[in-house]
């Protein structure tokens, strides 16, 4: 006596399906089919219309939408073409219904996804780090721009699900005190970090220096820590709490343009009239070819901090585009005093001292 195998029912009733009645699979198929190919036709379209517009423009809105959308319209053309398949397809009321719930949460998933990477995309791109007022795309910014994102999708998943997220809040509301005092530092440099972006007087690329000594350009503000780059390229990371505790000298605010000084000695003997001068010459000649000294800043020059010890001491106040570039200035400008003091007999005397003896 033979034993049917316990599948066999289910399977003869798909092949039984399949047999009598496959031509009503076609047209499922061809709906299936037909949708993913007019996907790719209209992210082809689409993609061409975006490329089009961003030679024309000078931002980038056009090249974040064609990198956020690449995969996605994809993946909403199967679910679509799925989707439609089964609408026409006969299978039982229940069944449908899953699947077709399934179906749109798998879109909100994705539209989450595409959300993220949009907002991640939009903040690194449109992120105001060189302009006053407006946010930096720091990874912090960022961060966050995608976590609300995220948090926005989560929220929409569960409702369509029929997940209330009002006992989720309430835990939340309750275990918050203890992970406060849990993450007491993490969460100290996490709202420093926020601090000191919103504020907008640290930003990316400014040259900034710290009352404790640190220096360096600004590189990253993320949520724990803030990152300097030295001018020997070493990098230099400040948690945020300390930050934005710190007295901070911005270089570049309230504008990169800065004023120096180049001091110079020169002997007792020496005509002040005629130093000032001279100085003032070679300020304004330099103007016209050092790269980074501002053309359109009238040059000073000071008869300070005075009376030195072998010398009389001399300031030149000249102005520089931004901060780096007033060692490369104040080196070309030094060399150019020198030849021009040798030049009109202008002496610059070694350190002396002068001794009398008394009988």
């Amino acid at each position: 006596m033979k034993t049917e195998p316990a599948y066999s029912p289910i399977l003869d009733s798909i092949l039984g399906y399949t047999g009598r009645d496959w031509h009503k699979l076609v047209l499922p198929a061809v709906l299936l089919v037909g949708t993913v190919l007019a996907g790719f036709v209209v992210r082809e379209i689409l993609f061409r219309v975006l490329r089009r517009w961003q030679r024309k423009s000078t931002h980038r809105l056009a090249e974040v939408l064609i990198e956020s959308l690449r995969g996605p319209i994809i993946i909403w053309a199967l679910i679509f073409g799925i989707y439609f398949a089964i609408e026409n397809a006969s299978m039982a009321d229940r069944l449908e219904h899953v699947l077709a719930k399934s179906l749109f949460a798998l879109w909100i998933i994705s539209f989450t996804i595409m959300a993220t990477h949009l907002a991640g995309a939009m903040v690194k791109y449109y992120g105001g780090g060189g302009a006053a007022g407006e946010m930096p795309a720091t990874s912090l910014t960022k961060n966050l721009a995608q976590i609300a994102a995220a948090c926005i999708g989560a929220g929409i998943l569960l409702h369509h699900l029929g997940i209330s997220i009002t006992p989720m809040l309430t835990a939340l509301g309750v275990g918050g005190l203890a992970v406060a005092l849990a993450l007491q530092d993490t969460l100290s440099n996490l709202f420093g970090g926020f601090y000191i972006t919103i504020a907008g007087q640290v930003r990316l690329g400014d040259y900034v220096k710290l009352n404790t000594s640190e220096e360096g350009y600004v590189t990253d503000i993320s949520w724990r820590s803030t990152t300097l780059r030295m001018r020997s390229n070493n990098y230099i990371i400040v948690p945020n709490s300390k930050l934005a505790q710190a007295i901070v000298t911005n270089y570049n605010l309230p504008e990169k343009r800065m004023t120096v000084a180049v001091q110079v000695g020169v002997s007792y003997d020496a005509d002040p009239d005629q130093v000032e001068r001279v100085l003032l010459d070679v300020a304004k000649q330099a103007a016209a070819d050092v790269p980074g000294l501002a053309a359109d800043y009238e040059p000073t020059v000071r008869l300070s901090p005075g009376f030195g010890p072998s010398t009389l001491d001399f300031q030149l106040y000249v102005n520089i585009v931004e901060f780096e570039q007033q060692f490369a200035v104040q080196h070309e400008l030094r060399k150019r005093i020198l030849k021009r003091f040798r030049e009109e007999k202008i002496d610059m005397p070694f350190p002396t001292q002068t001794i009398f003896v008394k009988q």
